[in-house]
This record gives structure tokens, C-alpha cells and sequence, in this order.
């Protein structure tokens, strides 16, 4: 090795020791001739000194030269910093490297930003990833990611599992997102996909006996990005033979907690806390709640229905509902502020926003003069309102007046700092609708994917519902009552992960199929081979996949999920480092059998 120490991990005890170190220079002083270089490399950065009075002439005339970001080689003797002249920011603090030769392995240009500044251009740090990744908040990053992908590795070998890859090049099976195509140069015409997920394969593995399945896995999907998502993203992916829900939950849960302590010192607290999708949608209006904070949704329906506010009493007699949010302490929102909630419930589809304005003696609205003393004060008390507080109403369809108050919640808690780093709030969320109606195709369509199961109480409504007489979409119809095996673990406002207890028996599995309008022959072109597995004794199993990037970005405090992904690409799938996505040559073109046709 070139080196006989890393730079961060000198301390006082290796004070008269000879060292050899490499790295890059981060910052360079010259203090009436005495040239002080700051070494890094990953392990963080030491101080290396060139006296005039203590070294050859030639080693501190090179390193006077010596520019940022030069590549370097120091040979010295570690010694204690003059009284004074300690750095408690660096844990090296306490020493300086004195250094006797210096080699500049490699020159630099002059950088395009600052490594030391978190604010350089987005584009420009992805132009220069190589540079950008160089920065100690990335460095620590690519650290923390790989701490707790081998936590998890160490705690899943423990629990008997094996880590198993399945193929990048798959069979197009369609379960929901747009899928990425490869031509095949051998089978002119014919094409491969990259997988959205091991889904199919993982099933398949417990068919073939594995029984106790992971991998840290590679995933593909054709989909817009956005600050959460990437056209390729990694997931920890679960399968397990002869379980039920609570065996995943205790897994999964254990595995964290485990992860999060061993590669981050967070102690996680469990069991998590466990919820409905319909408790989630109605006192949080989403499925993915942020239970960081209180601002519970609450229904008062009851209260204004029969009130002289022609509004609420309205959509109350045709069975839409009146929801509330008590915004503690918002009384003393601007008129703007108001507006700017009103305009987000707008563009989650609500009509308009109704506000209450609590003073310590007087109401301040528009709507609390068509609500009496009684009315009034029995809101007040469901909200457990005070003076000091903002009331926010919105009266429509039930799920959207809780959408749009979600979203009003977690705007107002981001505006009042409610949402604190460090404080880890997990929670599955459970019974799931199996399918949903979807208006535009005129079927039903899986909430999760076609390979889900109902809870087993509900087995025998897709059974009926599959064959009913009624039209699908009816709001009476079997299909529409079935819930599903399936749960979705959330950390802080965020799906961090989503798995169900499989299908496993062929009879089940067509009956879904029937019931999403999948022909037969179609289902058994596309997956015939996972019926035919079912018939040669599948066991029970179920699994969950959960969002690496998106955990670690949790972790890493940010919300943009590009910073903990080592080469990413641009919220339009651009990747301005490389330029990809490029053209290819003719030839490669007339290899695999293709001939573009590109519109104007």
C-alpha cells in the first residue's frame, strides 16, 4: 500500500510515529512562508505542515506549488499542535503531520464549484458527479448507505435467509408501471424487459423450496421521475414460506431496528404502531401518515348537518361529509397565508376552504355567522379548539374533503417546523382495498398487483364477485368490499416499504385475473407459467419490498432522493454527466432488428 494510515484516523497516541499518507489537497495556506496543506481522503482530513526550517528545500518549494484538489503523497512525523492552535471542529484535531517529502501524484484543474459549499448548481454537480461525490455530506452518504445495506445483509443471514439474484433480463409481464424493453439480437423481433420488480421470481422461489429469501435489488421502471423516484432504484426484497402478516411485521420490524442501530446509532422503538387504510385516510387524510405531529382530521358531519350554512347542510344530504383540521395555533395567519391553504385545497379537487378564526373573545369567519352558539361550541370542543386556533373546513365527497386536509396538514406542520428530524415514527398501515374502480378503463384494477391475496374472510366475496351478476363498478358490487392481505410500512410521511401475503393456488389467482378483466388466454400467455408452478404444491408465502434509497434519504435528512443514489439521473431521466440517454450507431440498430421511426 502506498499509504500506512488513513488521514482521519490520527490521534495523540500516534504523536512521534512516521506516516505515509495519500489524499487530496482540500485547503492550502501560506503563513509567512510555512505552507500548512490540509489532507483529505474518505476517512476525513489532517493537517500537514512544510517548515522551511524543518524540511529540504525541495520538498517545501513543492509543495508551495501545490493547488487544490492535487492529488498527493506526505510523508512525516505526527506531532501535537502548538498550544493554542487546536482545531475541536477536526477529530484531528490535537496533531499536525510535519511533513519531510511530499509527491504530487495527479494535478487538478480548477474545480467547477466548491466542494466545501452545498449550494453549487444541481446540474452542475450531476455534470461533475465524480467531483460532487468528493464533498464529506456525500462521502458520509455513500457511507451510511453501505453501513446499512451490510447491516441488513448480516441480520437477514442470521435469520436463516439467502440472498438469491434473479434475472435483469425478464419477460414482459405487466403489473402496473411502464416497463423498459430490450431487443434481442438472437431472436430477431423479440424482446426482453427489465424487471420492475422480483415479484414474479420470488414467487417462484418459493415454489422451488427456498423458503427464506432476500436480495438487495435492482429495480426498473419507464415512469416520469421526480424528487422520490428514479427510473432505477434498489430495493430490499422479502419472501417467506409458511407465514402469516405478523410473521413479516415481527421481521421486518426486528431488521430496522437492528439496521437503523447498527449502522447509524438510532434506537428504534417497536413493536410499530398499526393502522387501517380507512382509520389513515379519515384522521389523516393519506396513507402514508406523518405521526410526527398531532392534527388529527375529525368528522363533524353530524354537527352542521341540519345547520342555515347552505354548504355543509347540502353535501351532508347527499352523503358527502364535512371535515375539520384544527391548525393549534394559526389564528395569527396572514390573510395570504389563508389563501395559500384555500389554493392548495383547491388543487386537491376541493370547491373551497371554510376557516374559523379563534380569538380569546371573539370568532373571526365567514361561515361562523351561519352556525349557532351550539353548533359552533360543539366543533370547538370536537377539535379540542382554543383561543389561539385556526379552524379549516372543507365539505364534499368524503375521500377528497380528507385528501385535501391531508395535504393541509402536512403544508402547515412543514410551515410551523413540526416535522422534526430525529424523531422516528413507524406504522403499517393494513387492509387495503384489494381493487379499485377505475373510471376511465371500466374495470377494476389491483391497489397493489394482480399477485396480492384477499384477507381470508374476504376470499369468498372475489370468488362471488368475479361471477357477479351486478354491473362492476356498482357501488354494491362484491368486488368493491374486498380487502386485501396487504400492508405498507410508512416512516415519517413516507411509504418506505409494501408487501402482502401471496396468492398461492391457481383457482384463486384466475378468479383475480377474471375479476381485473384479464382474459384467460391473455393471463395464460403472460403467466402461465406462475399458474402452472401454483398446480405443482406452491406453498403458502408472502413477502415486502422496502425502498432503500428512500430510507436512506429519510435518514440523511433529504427529501431529494438523487443525493443518496451514487449516479443519478435528472428529474427527466437525463443523466448530464454521461449525456445518456445517447443514439446508437446504425449498425447496432440493423443488429437487433431495428428501424426507427421517429415523429416530429
Amino acid at each position: 500500500m502506498m499509504r500506512t494510515h488513513w488521514c482521519g484516523e490520527l490521534r495523540p497516541q500516534h504523536i512521534g510515529q512516521k506516516v505515509r499518507l495519500c489524499g487530496w489537497a482540500s485547503k492550502i495556506r501560506d503563513h509567512g512562508g510555512v505552507i500548512f496543506i490540509d489532507l483529505r481522503d474518505r476517512s476525513g482530513i489532517v493537517q500537514t505542515v512544510f517548515d522551511p526550517s524543518a524540511c529540504l528545500r525541495e520538498v517545501h518549494k513543492l509543495a508551495s506549488e501545490v493547488g487544490s484538489e492535487y492529488v498527493l503523497l506526505v510523508e512525516g512525523e505526527v506531532v501535537r499542535r502548538p498550544p493554542g492552535t487546536e482545531n475541536p471542529k477536526l477529530p484531528t484535531g490535537e496533531i499536525e503531520v510535519r511533513g519531510e517529502r511530499i509527491e504530487v501524484l495527479n494535478e487538478s484543474k480548477p474545480l467547477p464549484f466548491p466542494l466545501t459549499s452545498d449550494d453549487a448548481d444541481e446540474m452542475v454537480r450531476l455534470k461533475h458527479r465524480y467531483l460532487d461525490l468528493r464533498r464529506q455530506r456525500m462521502q458520509r452518504i455513500l457511507e451510511l448507505r453501505y453501513k446499512f445495506t451490510k447491516a441488513i445483509r448480516d441480520f437477514m443471514d442470521a435469520e436463516g435467509f439467502w440472498e438469491i439474484e434473479t434475472p435483469i433480463l425478464w419477460k414482459h409481464t405487466p403489473e402496473g408501471a411502464r416497463e423498459f424493453i430490450v431487443p434481442s439480437r438472437l431472436h430477431p423481433g423479440k424482446f426482453y424487459v427489465l424487471p420492475q420488480s422480483p415479484q414474479l421470481c420470488k414467487q417462484l422461489l418459493m415454489v422451488a423450496g427456498v423458503e427464506r429469501y432476500f436480495q438487495i435489488a435492482r429495480c426498473f421502471r419507464d415512469e416520469d421521475p421526480r424528487a422520490d423516484r428514479q427510473l432505477e432504484f434498489t430495493q430490499v426484497d422479502i419472501e417467506m414460506s409458511f407465514i402469516t402478516r405478523e410473521d413479516i411485521f415481527d421481521l421486518v420490524e426486528r431488521m430496522l431496528a437492528y439496521a437503523f442501530e447498527h449502522a447509524v446509532g438510532i434506537k428504534v422503538e417497536t413493536p410499530f404502531a398499526r393502522m387501517s387504510y380507512s382509520d389513515a385516510m379519515e384522521r389523516y387524510g393519506t396513507d402514508k401518515p406523518d405521526l410526527r405531529f398531532g392534527m388529527e382530521i375529525a368528522d363533524i358531519t353530524d354537527i352542521v348537518a341540519n345547520s342555515s350554512f347552505q354548504i355543509f347542510s347540502q353535501v351532508a344530504s347527499v352523503g358527502g361529509k364535512v371535515k375539520a383540521l384544527n391548525a393549534v395555533g394559526c389564528a395569527s395567519f396572514s390573510r395570504k397565508d389563508v389563501s395559500e391553504l384555500t389554493d392548495i385545497a383547491k388543487r386537491a379537487g376541493a370547491k373551497g376552504l371554510a376557516t374559523i378564526s379563534v380569538g380569546e373573545s371573539e370568532i373571526h369567519s365567514h361561515v361562523a355567522k351561519f352556525l349557532s352558539d351550539g353548533e359552533l361550541e360543539a366543533i370547538f370542543e370536537r377539535l379540542k379548539a382554543t383561543a389561539g386556533d385556526l379552524i379549516l373546513i372543507v365539505a364534499d365527497k368524503g375521500w377528497l374533503a380528507c385528501t385535501a386536509l391531508g395535504l393541509l396538514r402536512n403544508h402547515i406542520a412543514a410551515k410551523l417546523n413540526l416535522k422534526r428530524y430525529g424523531d422516528w415514527k413507524f406504522v403499517w398501515v393494513v387492509d387495503f382495498p384489494l381493487l379499485q374502480w377505475d373510471e376511465e378503463e371500466g374495470r377494476y384494477t389491483p391497489v397493489h398487483h394482480p399477485f396480492t391475496s384477499p384477507l381470508p374472510e374476504d376470499e369468498c366475496l372475489l370468488i362471488e364477485g368475479a361471477n357477479s351478476a351486478l354491473p362492476k363498478g356498482h357501488p354494491e358490487h362484491p368486488l368493491s368490499k374486498v380487502r386485501a392481505n396487504a400492508y405498507d410500512i410508512v416512516l415519517n410521511g413516507y411509504e418506505i416499504g409494501g408487501g402482502s401475503i401471496r396468492i398461492h393456488k391457481r383457482q384463486l389467482q384466475e378468479a383475480l385475473f377474471k375479476a381485473i378483466d384479464l382474459p384467460m388466454e391473455e393471463a395464460h400467455q403472460k403467466f402461465g407459467f406462475l399458474l402452472e408452478a401454483f398446480e405443482y404444491g406452491a406453498p403458502p408465502h408472502g413477502g415486502i419490498a422496502l425502498g432503500l434509497d428512500r430510507i436512506i434519504a429519510i435518514i440523511a435528512d433529504t427529501e431529494n432522493i438523487r443525493e443518496v443514489i451514487a449516479f443519478p439521473k435528472t428529474s427527466t431521466g437525463y443523466d448530464p454527466m454521461t449525456g445518456s440517454p445517447t443514439p446508437v450507431s446504425e449498425q447496432l440498430l440493423r443488429d437487433t432488428h431495428i428501424r426507427l421511426s421517429l415523429e416530429d
